[in-house]
């Protein structure tokens, strides 16, 4: 006979326990399963630039104080062409700003949040298929760490399983969305040293585009623009020092071992469908966009708040209105996600077989923006992020 639940939720990344954290002050139960153990989980470094909504909804429902404390706030960035630096001041033109927490960190919290509650989260569950998607009891069906079966029915099914998403293949085939392939990736390296910086600095050079990011008082992320076949291995430490220094010139770099390096592509992925009957998706499931503009967990959140309104509605009160309406609203913020990842991108990154044209055009573009006030207001307001629908759930 398979378990009964209100909500299963297939993925125990950010979208996927935040879902279950806000489901569970409504009074609904809900159970995660995910195919890592918590260690995976909670030690994959991933970056992290937070909207201040996102903090918001992670301070204001208990999920997470920690942001506070250990992460770091930023209320600017830095656009670095021509060899100048032109500082994109937040506060002042939208009163808003983002925290640099990492990912890891974010689930380190929400995991430490949902088995304080005493939630029913499950380590080392392997969901392989979605059955009875158009019925009011879809189940999940699966193995756990032991190779024994598993089979999970709920009233709803909610994919927050990432990109390889096995529910997307139940609502809209494994490949069925929009899709788009950039021709360049970033090489990314992780370094024992100090900031260069206090805030990021995306820098467009003639040899390509870099970011100098932070982690830590002790521990840096940087990135350069490179092939999407780029092997990690393929420079020097001291190469890739040389090759991060000529990219932000006028800013001079603190050096330190590089202890991990690899290679990010760019892609673009919008799903044709984000519902099918009782079986919905959120997060990279449902959509994932290139790192330039630093929306990818946000929009994860954005989901889970529009879904926790559209699920509340349905469980509690029997009304499908909110649900209906889910796939549409959450476009609607995903689709200007999309756009401002795109224009960010090329904005900042060289194109392959571009002419001198294309290149003055680009420095074009970015005297636009920083020049002026309403450029700069466009960009903070993106970067920052818009206000979440329906504000901070209750």
């Amino acid at each position: 006979m398979p378990e009964r639940t209100r909500v299963a939720v297939v993925g125990a990344g950010p979208a996927g326990l935040l879902l279950s954290h806000l489901l569970d002050r409504c009074g609904i139960e809900s159970v995660v399963v995910d195919s890592r153990t918590r260690e995976q989980i909670e030690t994959t470094i991933r970056a992290g630039i937070l909207e201040q909504g996102t903090v918001e909804i992670l301070t204001g429902t208990g999920a997470s104080q920690r942001v506070l404390s250990a992460g770091q706030k930023h209320e600017g960035i830095e656009l670095r062409f021509a060899g100048e630096g032109h500082r994109i001041d937040f506060t002042d033109t939208v009163g808003r700003a983002v925290w640099l927490y990492p990912q890891h960190e974010v689930l380190k919290d929400l995991v430490a949040a949902r088995l304080a509650a005493g939630q029913d989260l499950r380590f080392g569950v392997t969901a392989t298929r979605v059955e009875d998607t158009e019925t009011a009891r879809p189940r999940v069906i699966g193995k756990d760490a032991e190779g024994n079966a598993v089979e999970i029915e709920a009233d709803v099914v909610v994919g927050a399983d990432g990109s390889r998403s096995v529910v997307r293949e139940a609502v809209t085939g494994a490949y069925g969305g929009s899709f788009r392939e950039y021709p360049f990736a970033w090489f990314g390296i992780l370094c024992e040293a100090p900031p260069s910086s206090e805030e990021l600095i995306y820098s467009n050079s003639p040899d390509g585009f870099a970011l100098i990011s932070q982690r830590s008082p002790d521990v840096q992320r940087m990135y350069v623009q490179c092939s999407p076949d780029t092997d990690p291995a393929a420079y020097t430490e001291e190469q890739l020092w040389e090759m991060l220094q000529a990219r932000v010139p006028g800013t001079t770099l603190r050096e330190g071992r590089i202890f991990q390096r690899d290679v990010l592509r760019f892609r673009s992925f919008v799903a044709h469908e984000m519902r099918r009957g009782r079986v919905v998706l959120v997060g990279d499931a449902a959509h994932t966009v290139p790192p330039t503009g630093a929306k990818g967990m946000n929009l994860a959140v954005a989901d889970v708040v529009l879904l926790t309104q559209a699920l509340r509605a349905l469980l509690l009160d029997r009304d499908e209105t909110l649900l209906d309406a889910f796939p549409e609203t959450a476009r609607q913020r995903i689709w200007k996600a999309q756009h401002f990842s795109w224009w960010m991108t090329s904005m900042l990154h060289l194109q392959p077989g571009a002419s001198g044209f294309d290149r003055m055009r680009q420095m074009g573009e970015l005297r636009t923006v920083v020049e002026s006030r309403a450029g700069r207001t466009y960009l903070a307001e993106a970067y920052t992020g818009w206000p979440l629908p329906g504000g901070l759930p209750d």
